[in-house]
């Protein structure tokens, strides 16, 4: 019998497999037609679990494994949001919803199954003597079969991607969302389907599938089907079919569902590199949170960023090195020419491309030492809103502007990107300049943009980002250093700013000029090491070298590109 914790799975896809040549054999017992890989409807799942294989699910769980490998996790954070009532809407054999009454949460258990259920309820009795209070219900529509209301909804177990369509995943998290008290919390878990679809298949099995002599992997995978194969140590095998949902995706309809919040782990981590967690888990808040509140809250990588930029050395280098104004990426006309001018005709270009006037109302994110935003303000006339997330470089920010007389056109606001703490259709421009590669939630920091933006108003940016061709692996030095999973690329902005409905979108390609300014900055700090060092550590400057060097070799080798994206709501 093949061991369950296996290498990475070649896994068959749309694009490497005829499907006339490619047949699956599904269990007898289950009912997947002619032809399983065209089987995608969200109803087709109560066919799946029939008895045989609910049967032998606790074989793959491994409840006594299962429970040490995830130890007090989901009780812990029930019990950091003050939760007591509990509704366990993918009940499955019952692991979760018997863990929690133990704990002492009073808890509804609710499947789609009927054969789950009877399984559950039967487990209930033989784990402790508990009954279990079973609902059998779609979550279609959920408040027609489970009434009151519930300080958490559990949806563990990846049985989120049993829906296939977005209206009903719409839908569902919507019923979640009724059924929560107004505090109320979701806790919604899933494959990272991310790496499968990615890099492939590689389930170490480590927290939820603790079953060692039972293997649960993709048999075929494209971006609309996962398909999943369960093989028993009788020799047994049976199939799920599945939607592979992606991490943003989700996190995304969680927030247009209404969920004012939403922190995912990795296989039970706050940190982790994209690639790594077998499973994701999503914690959504129901609870209303005012602007004040979002100003002051921040994601795991805006945290990462902002007390890497309020650092002394930090702010030192930056101050120092780039020239204090403007601190993001120039354009060159000479590979020796010095880093401010440069810097500043990155901002002059980026203003002639947009309508501004002493009436206009712009909002720069990531704003850093304030240079772009007294540049329109003394040039235009115009109010400025400047928004960051290091409280050292706002300081800085307001003192230069300051001692500039521009205090009554520009307001210096400490906060991230990814809560803009404003009111919707409230600026003409918004601004950023290389900042909103260090989100971990580019498509969130997308649609706080979109939201603020007046209608017909503009958005004008620059972002260090990936080729759209390029291979991850050969980013992995500078996401290492920038503490990130992944960064934007042109194709990825392009479609996410289509799609929040912003038109006329252009990109101008200024991709040679990442070597020519990391370059720059490089030999700055070297010529000038014995300077700074003074003022800057020597363990901060020998890793800036080294990741200077990254930056440099990566925009030669054509794995990253950076320009001026401009598009109008």
């Amino acid at each position: 019998m093949k061991d369950s914790r296996s290498g990475p799975s070649d896994v068959k896809g749309v694009g490497a497999v005829d499907k006339g040549e490619f047949q699956i054999e599904a269990h007898p017992a289950q009912e997947f037609g002619p032809d399983p890989l065209t089987v995608r409807d969200t109803d087709h799942y109560t066919n799946e679990y029939v008895k045989g294989f609910v049967e032998k699910w606790d074989e793959l769980i491994d409840w006594k494994k299962r429970y040490a490998s995830e130890g007090s996790f989901f009780i812990d954070l029930l019990r950091s949001y003050g939760v007591k009532s509990v509704l366990d809407v993918a009940t499955g054999t019952g692991f979760h919803s018997v863990r929690l009454i133990e704990e002492g949460f009073d808890t509804v258990s609710v499947d789609g199954s009927a054969e789950m259920l009877a399984k559950a309820f039967e487990n209930g009795l033989a784990y402790g003597g508990h009954i279990l209070r079973v609902v059998h219900a779609d979550w279609r529509w959920l408040n027609k079969d489970v009434h009151g209301q519930f300080d958490a909804v559990v949806c563990l177990g990846n049985s989120f991607t049993h829906l296939f369509s977005e209206q009903d995943r719409r839908k569902a998290l919507a019923e979640f969302y009724a059924v929560l008290k107004h505090d109320g919390i979701l806790i919604l878990d899933q494959r990272n389907y991310d790496a499968i679809l990615d890099n492939g298949f590689s389930g170490k099995h480590t927290y939820y599938y603790c079953g060692e002599e039972v293997t649960a992997e993709p048999e075929y995978i494209d971006e609309g089907l996962a398909r999943f194969r369960y093989r028993f140590p009788d020799n047994s095998q049976y199939h799920l079919n599945m939607f592979p949902l992606r991490k943003d995706y989700t996190r995304r309809l969680l927030q247009e569902v209404g969920f004012q919040r939403v922190e995912t782990y990795g296989d039970f981590q706050e940190t982790f590199k994209a690639d790594e967690p077998d499973f994701l888990i999503h914690v959504a808040e129901k609870r209303y949170i005012g602007a004040e509140e979002r100003s002051t809250r921040y994601s795991t990588a805006v945290n990462v960023a902002r007390d890497y930029y309020n650092s002394d050395d930090a702010d030192n280098f930056y101050y120092s090195i780039w020239g204090g104004e403007d601190i993001h990426i120039g354009l060159y006309e000479r590979a020796d020419e010095d880093i401010a001018i440069a810097s500043r005709r990155t901002v002059e270009r980026m203003a002639a491309k947009i309508g501004v006037s002493s009436s206009t109302r712009v909002l720069d994110i990531g704003s850093g030492y304030g240079g772009a935003a007294r540049y329109l303000a003394k040039t235009f006339g115009c109010r400025v809103t400047c928004l960051n997330l290091s409280e050292v470089e706002n300081d800085r920010n307001r003192r230069f502007t300051a001692e500039q007389g521009l205090t009554d056109l520009i307001e210096v606001v400490d906060g991230s990107f990814e809560d803009l703490p404003f009111d919707d259709n409230e600026f003409d421009v918004v601004w950023s300049q290389d900042a909103m590669l260090h989100s971990g939630d580019r498509v969130r920091v997308l649609q706080e943009v979109v939201r603020v933006l007046k209608p017909k108003g503009e958005f004008v940016f620059t972002d260090p980002m990936a080729a759209d061709d390029c291979d991850k692996a050969a980013l992995k030095p500078i996401l290492d250093r920038l503490h990130l999973d992944s960064m934007g690329s042109p194709g990825f902005y392009r479609a996410e700013l289509g799609r929040l409905g912003l038109a006329r979108i252009e990109f101008e390609d200024h991709s040679e000029q990442i070597a020519t300014h990391y370059g720059r900055v490089l030999e700055e700090t070297e010529r000038r090491h014995s300077e700074i060092s003074g003022k800057v550590s020597e363990s901060y400057l020998t890793r800036m070298k080294i990741g200077l060097k990254n930056w440099v070799e990566g925009g030669r080798a054509g794995n990253l590109t950076w320009g001026i994206f401009h598009a109008r709501a």
